[in-house]
Order: structure tokens, then C-alpha cells, then sequence
């Protein structure tokens, strides 16, 4: 799977939600692993400790250390119609949250989404 690293992604303010939506855009399809966190999130840990357990490097958006993170989230609701965090994605596929993350890896259908 390569080697571990975790790049966290910090910018200041974007100017329109048009620009929001390229950058969450322009995030997921440069990436094979995207995270948009909070970094006290509970479910936001569990979704990166099952990244780093399978050596998977990612990159993770902390909203709450963004001062656009809100908007961010908001954009993110739109786009996948739920607004919780974390939100994650695959090869620029929205695979689900926390929770989801640690199923897909329980079932042994984690691992091959991310080979390639």
C-alpha cells in the first residue's frame, strides 16, 4: 500500500462556494483517500486509525482547524446529502463515515478499493 503518510491539508479562506466545491473536487480525485475531519471527532479517529492500520496514506482535511471549514461542510452536504463527519473518499467515491470505514474493513472489502 506504499508508506504511511498522513498529509493534512490547512489554507485560509475561500472566496465563493463555487471555489469550495473545486477544491473538494480537485481534493478527491488528486487523492486516493480523503478525509474531511474534525480532529476531536470520535468517529473522524476511527476512520483515520483503519487508514494508518492498513498503511494507507491519506489525506485529511480538518474542518475545525479551516476557517472555511464550515462552508466546506455545508458544500459537502450538498454533494452527498449527509452532513456528518468524517466524510470519506475512495478514489473519489464517497464510501460513508466512521463507522462505515471500519465495516467495509471487518467485511475484507476495504483493502481492494484501495489497490491500484
Amino acid at each position: 500500500m506504499g508508506s504511511q503518510s498522513t498529509k493534512i491539508v490547512r489554507t485560509t479562506k475561500m472566496a465563493s462556494s463555487a471555489d469550495v466545491q473545486l477544491f473538494i473536487k480537485k481534493a478527491v480525485t488528486d487523492n486516493k483517500v480523503v478525509v474531511f475531519s474534525k480532529s476531536y471527532c470520535p468517529y473522524c479517529t476511527m476512520a483515520k486509525e483503519v487508514f494508518q492500520k492498513v498503511k494507507q496514506p491519506m489525506t485529511v482535511i480538518e474542518l475545525d482547524e479551516r476557517d472555511d471549514g464550515a462552508v466546506i461542510q455545508d458544500t459537502l452536504a450538498q454533494m452527498t446529502g449527509f452532513r456528518t463527519v468524517p466524510q470519506v473518499f475512495i478514489n473519489g467515491n464517497c464510501v460513508g463515515g466512521g463507522t462505515d470505514v471500519k465495516a467495509l474493513y471487518s467485511s475484507g472489502k476495504l483493502e481492494p478499493m484501495l489497490i491500484g
